[in-house]
Formats: C-alpha cells, sequence, structure tokens
C-alpha cells in the first residue's frame, strides 16, 4: 500500500530523519511544512515586502506558509504530528485539529509529560507513539500488514 505522509510539528530535532530512515524501503511519499526557521518566520516579508510591526510580519510568513501547510495536509493518507519537549508547538496542535477535521488518520508523537496537555488531540489520533520507531513501526505495519 502506497501512503503520503505529512510530518507536522516541531522542528528542532532530527525526529522526521528518523523516522524516513526507519520507514526506507516502505512505499511512502513524504511531505511537511518548511523546517528551516528563519526560511519559514520570513518568507512573507521576503517575498511580499518588510512589516515595522511584528504581528504583521508573523502575520505575512504564517499566511504563506498555511498554503503549503493546507495543501499537504489535505493530500495527505497520514498525518503524524510530533510534539517536542523544547517549545509548545501551539502550530502542531493547530495541524493536527485540521487533520482531524478533515476526516484524516493521525498518529501523535510525545513524551509522556506531554499526556495531559494533549489529552484532546490524543483522543482524536488513531496511536500515540513515543519514539521516532514507534510511528516508523506503526507506518510499516499499516503499509505491509507485517509486524
Amino acid at each position: 500500500m502506497k501512503l503520503n505522509v505529512y510530518l507536522a510539528g516541531e522542528i528542532h530535532t532530527d525526529w522526521r530523519e528518523a523516522v524516513k530512515s526507519a520507514c526506507e524501503g516502505l512505499d511512502i511519499e513524504w511531505s511537511g511544512p518548511v523546517t528551516d526557521h528563519g526560511a519559514s518566520d520570513d518568507c512573507g516579508v521576503e517575498i511580499f515586502g518588510a512589516e515595522e510591526d511584528k504581528f504583521w510580519h508573523d502575520r505575512k510568513g504564517a499566511s504563506l506558509n498555511a498554503i503549503r501547510i493546507r495543501t499537504g495536509i489535505a493530500r495527505c493518507d497520514v498525518l503524524v504530528v510530533c510534539f517536542g519537549e523544547k517549545y509548545k508547538q501551539w502550530n502542531a496542535a493547530f495541524d493536527a485539529g485540521y487533520a482531524a477535521a478533515l476526516g484524516k488518520p493521525i498518529i501523535v508523537l510525545q513524551p509522556p509529560e506531554h499526556d495531559h496537555a494533549l489529552k484532546e488531540v490524543d483522543a482524536a489520533a488513531n496511536a500515540v507513539a513515543r519514539t521516532p520507531e514507534q510511528v516508523a513501526r506503526a507506518l510499516r505495519y499499516v503499509t505491509t500488514a507485517a509486524l
């Protein structure tokens, strides 16, 4: 079974590469947000012009990034969303909610200490993983029906 998997969530660790590496050989097409933090933050003002007010600077970037994110989530078969330890990823929660509203299957990757804070996200998910390896094993099972 071929899958299009969107990798949403935190951009400060190599979890995406760990999942992709562990899924080598599977028929998976990967997509996700722009993970270059500077490019993601500044794309709007780089393309459409500078803003003096940081609110509008951020708004331009967020609006432009939303085109990629919404399109990727709408096209995916499965959303994998990672909540890391370093920052509160409000965008990750939004992506999970958007995917849930579209009826997309969701795999959440999170540490146990986030369980209470993410209980609503977890309730909407099909699976909650603790490691990138668990995500990869789940995707391997879904694509091949093999454990």
